[in-house]
């Protein structure tokens, strides 16, 4: 099956902001695409969120969704707790909407949080409170232990996730065939789905219901509520659990727990991480959330909302939720039960070690190669820009020897290549060059051009003056220093001829950056346009005889000598460069390019 986050590869290009956001580096540049390595991504969907060309992709799983419940299939919806923050005042309108696609019925993950929290409690109760776990509620957190802290496996709590807990127990109060689809803010519960298939059997975000909401033409705002009730029963405290601190708060032990002294909760990848480094155990109960707040801010929940909108509007729907009656307190045998056969209850053995990175298996020399590869000769030189979506010029380079990176990747390596093979060209070409800016500043420019416009004997420039001549006006050298201002403005700029001083020029614009850079080479014609100039004159003074002839028969040719004459002129002035004065120019447009 399709990794649940993917690279749309025509769409992904030299950007490296996806590497930049990721919390464990799991993405690969190769050919200049970023593609994300499933061994080392925890789908904490950091990645999707930032991409600024929608190149990251989340796997659809809707169409699956959809042919269940088409094949006549009874399909039965958990519901995130989130939804009251995502669809905040259309909770009613959102279960009827929801019966409407066709599920068989609806029932709040909230309920396998209840069952969850009640298991660790019962856990706790027997060892004076304590429950030196790391909570499984968040699947990209579990990832993460999986993948970067292999030594902290069976530091994970003996009981699955809320979702995972609610499909069991669904499984267990309803013994029929039937299919459950998650729907929330996760895009790591797709990972749940995949690994623990029928527990749940489908996951989709909340983006891709209101896609298919869209589909099928219902508006919440528009609909008639019908009477819709959860199965098996209205989740209570448990709602609460999106927020940071929510999986405590619905504990009856920890809950009350003001000074965090037996459990403590962390929302956020750094956080999370940072809380895992510390190598004091035993620890309280942790509860560890990727993201930022909790999973009210999830990666697939409406990000136009703020933290604060949301976090009150799950805190509000809470609170009027705990006056209602009949809500579900728990089931203790189940909650033992789950307790005591764990992940067993889902036909699995469990999170089970899977290294994502190999850590310090490089020695320094091979660091320093990479470096030098990288550009890196000197400790100088490590700049730490992050420019290449790394932290660090060292971690670049182990990224790098990984095969994760490549060296096209350091933005300082790449612009001093280009200054270089720059230089180079301008100090080996054999015309004048000159970059000037969008004020006509000099950016750049080479020995001949200063040799062609500065008055500078051969052999005189070094790369001293080269230095100072930048950011002088061009108007300082060059006389016709307007004209380069209309060329900013055109598509393709143009080549012309010049008469300066005692030397003919043709000049090529060129653009370096629309609207930013211009650049123009001059190239010294002042041999073959003197050639071609005696060509002309002579071709001048056959002309001039034949008017002669014309003239002295224009009674008889009438008005055709005239158009005649004008004809010849006209032959001249195509083939003659006119000079200039001393210290002035003559800008000419060269259509065709060929001045000899």
């Amino acid at each position: 099956m399709q990794n649940p986050i993917y690279t749309e590869v025509t769409s992904c290009r030299d950007c490296y902001k996806c590497v930049r956001s990721c919390p464990v580096k799991a993405i690969q540049i190769k050919d200049g695409h970023a593609m994300i390595i499933k061994d080392r991504c925890i789908y904490c969907g950091k990645c999707v969120h930032v991409c600024p060309n929608s190149a990251k992709k989340v796997r659809c799983d809707r169409d699956r969704v959809k042919l269940a419940i088409e094949s006549g299939r009874k399909v039965i919806c958990s519901l995130a707790p989130s939804y009251a923050s995502e669809f905040s005042g259309y909770e009613k309108e959102l279960l009827t909407a929801l019966k409407k696609l066709g599920f068989a019925a609806v029932s709040e993950t909230a309920i396998g949080a209840t069952l969850v929290s009640q298991a660790l409690d019962i856990y706790a109760s027997g060892h004076d409170g304590h429950a030196p776990f790391i909570g499984t509620a968040c699947p990209s957190v579990v990832e993460l232990v999986r993948k970067y802290y292999p030594d902290d496996v069976d530091k994970l709590a003996p009981v699955p996730s809320p979702l995972q807990a609610h499909s069991a127990y669904l499984r267990y109060l309803y013994n029929e065939d039937f299919s459950i689809a998650f729907i929330g803010p996760c895009i790591a519960k797709k990972v749940e789905a995949d690994t623990t298939p029928g527990y749940p059997d489908f996951a989709i975000t909340f983006k891709e219901l209101k896609e298919w909401l869209s589909e099928e033409g219902i508006v919440l705002s528009e609909l008639q509520i019908d009477d819709v009730d959860f199965i098996p029963a209205k989740a209570g405290t448990a709602t609460i659990y999106p927020v940071e601190g929510g999986q405590i708060a619905t504990s009856k032990l920890w809950s009350g727990d003001r000074f965090g002294t037996k459990a403590l909760a962390f929302s956020g990848i750094e956080q999370v991480m940072s809380a895992l480094n510390c190598e004091t155990f035993p620890l309280p109960f942790l509860e560890l959330l990727a993201c930022e707040g909790g999973c009210i801010n999830g990666p697939a929940a409406d990000d136009t909302v703020s933290m604060t909108a949301r976090k009150r509007a799950t805190s509000d729907y809470t609170s009027k939720r705990l006056d209602e009656p009949a809500l579900f307190s728990g089931d203790e045998k189940f909650a033992r039960l789950l307790l005591e056969k764990g992940y067993g209850l889902l036909h699995n053995e469990g999170p089970k070690v899977e290294k994502g990175a190999a850590k310090g298996k490089y020695s320094e020399d091979d660091i320093k190669r990479a470096l030098v590869d990288l550009g890196k000769l000197t400790k100088a030189d490590e700049l730490n820009c992050g420019g290449c979506g790394y932290n660090t010029c060292r971690d670049m380079a182990v990224a790098y020897l990984d095969g994760m990176a490549e060296v096209e990747m350091c933005v300082t390596k790449m612009r001093k290549e280009a200054e270089s093979k720059v230089d180079v060209l301008l100090r080996t070409i054999p015309t004048g060059v000159v970059i000037v800016n969008s004020d006509l500043q000099i950016a750049d420019c080479n020995v001949r051009f200063l040799e062609l416009f500065g008055d500078m004997e051969e052999g005189f420039v070094d790369q001293n003056i080269l230095q100072m001549v930048k950011d002088l006006p061009l108007e300082r050298f060059v006389p016709f220093a307007d004209k380069f201002r209309d060329q900013f403005y055109l598509s393709h700029p143009g080549q012309y001829r010049v008469h300066f001083k005692d030397k003919y020029l043709r000049v090529t614009f060129f653009l370096v950056e629309s609207k930013r850079l211009l650049g123009a080479m001059f190239e010294d014609i002042t041999n073959p346009t003197i050639r071609r100039e005696t060509v002309v004159k002579k071709a001048e003074d056959v002309i001039q005889k034949s008017l002669e002839t014309v003239q002295q028969i224009a009674s008889l040719l009438g008005e055709n000598a005239a158009e005649t004459e004008i004809m010849l002129n006209s032959l001249i002035d195509a083939f003659s460069v006119h000079g200039a004065g001393e210290g002035e120019s003559d800008f000419r447009a060269d259509e065709n390019g060929d001045l000899s």
